[in-house]
């Protein structure tokens, strides 16, 4: 099994992020006319909550890649974690979070942004995975970094996992008061009927 978690694991990122953000990137500029990477560039707490998020996939990334060839002592490996039957739960977990992320994306058509878009007034999806979670793409993404812990139990994806999470419900606010002001009421229904994440 600790070969397949090798090959894996660099294998799922890059299909991972290569389908969920860099395909789905080009698709939808080429549908809008616009970039749909609309994160700040600014001083603002957002902006600053953007470049952690991108610092901490790139680290990820680098994660995965260097995982094959270092010892696992190098990455503060958790021992009493490292079994069998965990592995094989976070792979089945990395596996379904990547296609309920993909799904995801797919239902949000035209309105899947990486950030916040104030120039341009997108539909409110709440169909499909959304009538189940507001935030099925941060779902997915939360359930992919369990699972990368499970497999690799350790320091380093510990702190992926803690990162990932507070990132995720830090921009997952900031999207809340933006979709708020965008859509009012319908918006505010929406919230009542629906969970944040599950």
């Amino acid at each position: 099994m600790e070969l397949f978690i090798k090959i894996f694991l660099p294998i799922y990122f890059v299909l991972f992020f290569g389908i969920s953000f860099v395909a789905k990137t080009i698709i939808v500029a080429k549908r809008i006319k616009k970039n749909p990477l609309v994160l700040p560039q600014d001083e603002s707490a957002y902006a600053l909550v953007g470049n952690y998020f991108k610092l901490c996939l790139a680290w990820i990334f680098v994660y995965v890649i260097l995982f094959p060839f270092l010892s696992e002592s190098s990455f503060l490996s958790i021992d009493f974690l490292d079994i069998g039957l965990l592995k094989f739960i976070g792979l089945k977990l990395m596996t379904l979070a990547m296609i309920w992320t993909i799904v995801a994306q797919n239902q949000m058509k035209n309105s899947w942004r990486i950030g916040i878009d104030n120039d341009m007034k997108t539909e409110l999806v709440t169909s499909g995975l959304f009538s189940i979670s507001r935030n099925p793409v941060f779902l997915g993404m939360i359930v992919s970094l369990v699972g990368l812990f499970f497999v690799t139990p350790n320091g380093v994806s510990l702190l992926f996992l803690i990162l990932g999470y507070v990132l995720i419900q830090v921009q997952i606010r900031l999207e809340e008061e933006f979709l708020y002001r965008q859509h009012g009421e319908k918006y505010l229904d929406y919230l009542i009927k629906v969970r944040r994440l599950i």
